[in-house]
């Protein structure tokens, strides 16, 4: 394959050659393809492909089933996905969708906001893609940018972030008051995989397009994350829209975590228990199962 340009400069390899963590780039080097980095992960290889695909492809079948009960019973559900980037959000959602009919199943990726939206009330650009009756909409990211990435690089301030925390338990509340299904799903991966993931995308020029400016610049800000990711779980963790942290550092299991977690919180006609199987309790739970390095 031909050399492709790295997108801002090779800005991710020269961070991975002088600025990282020592123990991160020893991880990183000494990895074969399919091992996990983490050391707190409780597999130390990616789940095999065969047998990925094989409960992939049950799977698959609970969605369609899940789709018509949604259709049939005029059901609103709303699934958020955040998490580090590079978590595997966007792979996740595909894994949903993919054989989906896309009539009744939309993806909710919003740009910065524009000088309208900056003048408007926080929620309101969100609530114009909240789903309609027998509609499963998937936020690739959410309001809860005002929570992590918003405040880490500063593009709010200390009290836009406080009355989001003041507004969002009722704005959410709301919602599943008015019958809305609200999902809230983080997807959570270890600093080392986070870069191994990073370095891939600024090499494979399929991939590039992922680079963003955003990317680079968290790199540094690992820390400054895991303390806005802590007080967004203590101020938005709550029993009417409960937030379900997924360990991403293996993509596989983390994409059939995230598909038994949907169908297990959906009382939809037909389920094939055995086929959605239990989720693991090792990957899947609350905010307690964080790792430490991501506190």
């Amino acid at each position: 394959m031909p050399e492709f340009p790295k997108p801002y400069d090779a800005a991710i390899t020269r961070y991975f050659e002088t600025e990282a963590p020592k123990a991160i780039r020893k991880a990183i080097k000494r990895a074969g393809r399919d091992d996990v980095l983490s050391e707190s992960y409780p597999y130390r290889e990616e789940l095999d492909r065969d047998d990925y695909t094989a409960a992939h492809d049950q799977l698959q079948i609970e969605l369609v089933r899940l789709q018509t009960w949604v259709r049939e019973t005029g059901a609103r559900v709303a699934v958020i996905f955040e998490g580090r980037d590079a978590a595997g959000k966007g792979g996740a959602i595909q894994a949903i969708t993919e054989n989906l009919n896309p009539r009744g199943a939309r993806v909710v990726a919003l740009p910065k906001p524009s000088d309208v939206e900056r003048g408007q009330w926080y929620f309101q650009r969100y609530v114009a893609h909240l789903p309609s009756a027998g509609e499963i909409v998937l936020f690739d990211r959410s309001w809860y940018n005002r929570a992590v990435v918003e405040p880490v690089f500063g593009f709010c301030t200390e009290a836009e972030t406080a009355h989001f925390f003041a507004q969002v338990p009722e704005f959410e509340a709301m919602l599943v008051e008015d019958g809305i299904q609200l999902i809230k799903i983080w997807l959570t991966l270890g600093r080392a995989e986070q870069l191994r993931r990073f370095l891939d995308r600024e090499k494979d020029p399929l991939k590039q397009w992922k680079v963003s400016p955003i990317d680079v610049g968290a790199l540094e800000k690992w820390e400054a994350y895991a303390e806005a990711i802590t007080e967004m779980f203590g101020k938005t963790h709550f029993a009417a829209c409960p937030w379900t942290v997924i360990r991403a550092d293996d993509k596989k299991r983390a994409r059939l975590e995230v598909i038994r977690h949907i169908l297990g919180r959906l009382p939809y006609a037909g389920r094939d228990a055995r086929a959605i199987g239990e989720p693991d309790p090792r990957l899947t739970g609350g905010p307690e199962i964080l790792p430490d390095e991501n506190r």
